[in-house]
Order: C-alpha cells, then structure tokens, then sequence
C-alpha cells in the first residue's frame, strides 16, 4: 500500500536542496524548512506538518484497529518527527541512535550515503515488543532509495520471523518505481506527505557557490561568564530506549512549564536549540512559546557537515563550527543563527562538555546572543 502526497505540501515547499560536503556517494542533502532541523523556523509549523503524518499512519492502522504499532524514528534528523507521530498517536516508540546505551545490546546496521554510517537499535527493547504490536512503523524526514530501512528490516526479519509487518513513513519521498516495486514485492507499506523527484537533484548542488560563511570553531570558556544552566532530572525519557507516546508528550509538557518558570520578563524573540539527535522538546517548547505571542524560531545542532552558499535560492548561508555537548572530540554544526532577546538550548547531554558549551555560546555572542540559557534535562549519572 502506498499513499499520496497532501496537497497542502508541496515538494516547492519542502524540498531544498543544498551540498553535502566531502561525500561523494551522494553530493546532495534535501533540507527540509520546516523541519527544525537545519533552518530555523517555527514550531508550530514543524508540529503541524509532523501531524499530517501522523494521520495518515493513523488512517492506514489505528482507525479500524486498536492493536499498538511500534514506531522508530532516525537519527539524527527524524527523531523529532518520530516522536511527534507517537506523541500524536499515543504509540510505543523508540529511535535508532549513534550514542552508548548503558546496560543495552544494538542491532547494527549502517546508512552508507551518510557522514557517519553506523546506526544502531537498542536490541532489548526491540524484543520486549516485537511480539505484540501489530506493525513496526519507521519514520524519515526523506527516503530516497529505501535502502537504509530495508537493511534493518532484513536484519529484524531473520531475527523475529518473516511475520513481523513493516512499514515506512516519511515527510518526503524520493523513491524511484524501482525502489517502491522492491517495497511492494516485501509487502513493505509506504507513506509520505510529498512525492519528490531527485534526478536533476545532484547537477542543481553542483551548480551552487561554496560562497557562504564559514565560521570556525571557538572554545574559548570566556564567553560562558553570564550563561545559566539548569539541570532538570524529572521526568526524563530516553528515546533511545522504548517508551510510550502519550507519557513523553505528558512529560515535554512538565518540562515546558518548568522552563517556562525560569524565562525572564520582555522578551520578544527567541531562538530555541535542540542537540543532534535530542529534537523534539526544543521544537515543542518553540511551539507553546509561539502560543503564548513570542516570536520563536528553533532548530538543532547537528553531526552533518553541509556546504553553505549565498546563491539565490540556498537553503543555508552560515555554518558555525561546534563542539558537541556530548563528546568534546565530536565536530557538529548550526546554520543561519541570527540575533534574538534570548536562546534557549535544551540538550540531554548526560555531561555538558565545555568545550561544547563554549563553542556554542562563542558562535551565539557572535550574532549578538547574550542572553542564553541552557537546560540540561537528563538522569544525573
């Protein structure tokens, strides 16, 4: 089965494409605007197009049925996405991680287009549901080929039996009649909002200037004189392991109205930041702060090294060089910061390098941002 695209998103709309840098088995990336990821942009907007989604999973499975499906967002980018289905559809979901899991055994496999191949799958939780949900739902951003999902499919087949239903969901689709053929044959289910088309994709990147801005990193701790961290234990949830939807919206929203608490009084503007794979609370806190008549963008940090270009119609003009949070010797990045009253950063690093921290705030004081704070919701180790 595979649905079509909603006409409210359009793959003018969604569909941008930009330069991967130093990848020559693919030399594009599409970047979605709306996502939260890549391009700042409002939360409201990101939540409301996850939940086109998240209907249509619902129509395919849950309107006539009230057998659970499991759904498993990608790392990086689709880990927001996939949470937002599960809060929506009140499902069990988990998601795919680069990170170390404590006490956890993985089913490995790798994205071989990406900067960083492997992925992996906490294999403990996998088995504490395979046997009683009806389908396993994977959710992307954009599926080109498929090949990525169908090598964990193979994968969880030959461990859990050739019964085991699947299915792929994503906000944009770019597989040719081939690769959906190959889906069909698999009895693999395909839904999406928009239909791409990535022939010319490759020459359109190839014809952009690498002429944007290119700001290198800077870990001089200086600049932290004034930044307020605020560590947040309750409530915490790992997607990394398997949880249940409904409990992590109920807990995002705890944790909004504890940082809401905290946030100084007239400001106008704020800059909501995720960390790599940890998206989904930055974006649902831009969204309630755009609720309540700020203007909000957000957007996150990210492992994935994308050529910046000043050419009408690019998607990014400033890549700032970072640290990560997570691991100071990690190289990660943030496109197109711009000045607002305050930034929020919301990470679940379980210890905020300082090297991370100062990248980030010396790329922030850079554009004129002095007043961050970031808020570190993770269990204490």
């Amino acid at each position: 089965m595979q649905t079509t695209e909603n006409s409210l998103y359009t793959e003018q709309k969604l569909a941008r494409v930009a330069k991967r840098e130093n990848n020559n088995k693919r030399k594009y990336l599409v970047v979605d605007p709306l996502q939260g990821k890549h391009v700042p942009t409002s939360g409201k907007a990101s939540l409301a197009m996850f939940d086109a989604l998240a209907e249509k999973v619902r129509l395919a499975y849950l309107r006539d049925c009230c057998d659970p499906i499991l759904l498993v967002g990608f790392a990086e980018t689709a880990t927001a996405i996939g949470a937002r289905l599960a809060v929506t559809l009140e499902s069990p979901y988990m998601q795919t991680t680069r990170e170390v899991l404590k006490n956890a055994d993985y089913l490995f496999f790798t994205e071989s287009h990406s900067h960083a191949t492997e992925q992996k799958l906490c294999k403990n939780d996998v088995e504490k549901i395979i046997g009683s949900v009806s389908r396993v739902v994977f959710v992307e951003d954009e599926i080109t080929t498929g090949n990525t999902i169908m090598k964990i499919i193979d994968i969880m087949r030959e461990k859990y039996g050739e019964n085991v239903k699947f299915a792929a969901a994503s906000l944009l689709n770019g597989m040719d009649g081939y690769a959906l053929k190959r889906y069909s044959d698999k009895s693999i289910d395909v839904h999406y909002l928009v239909k791409t088309h990535h022939e010319g994709y490759t020459a359109i990147a190839e014809g952009y200037s690498d002429n944007g801005s290119y700001i290198g990193k800077n870990t001089d701790s200086s600049c932290l004189d004034g930044v307020r961290i605020f560590n947040i234990n309750e409530g915490y949830t790992n997607t990394r392991r398997l949880c249940d939807g409904s409990e992590y919206g109920d807990r995002c929203a705890a944790l909004f109205e504890k940082i809401s608490q905290t946030l100084p009084s007239g400001i106008k503007t704020v800059d909501v930041i995720g960390t790599e794979e940890f998206m989904y609370p930055a974006i649902y806190t831009a969204a309630r702060l755009e609720e309540n008549g700020l203007t909000v963008t957000t957007h996150s940090t990210t492992r994935s090294p994308i050529a910046v270009s000043l050419d009408e119609g690019y998607p990014l003009r400033a890549r700032f060089e970072l640290a990560s949070l997570y691991d100071a010797e990690r190289k990660t990045f943030i496109y197109d910061l711009k000045k607002s009253d305050l930034t929020i950063i919301i990470t679940d690093s379980p210890k905020i390098t300082k090297e991370g921290a100062a990248s980030l705030a010396n790329a922030l004081r850079s554009v004129g941002n002095d007043n961050i704070l970031i808020y570190r919701w993770c269990d204490d180790e």
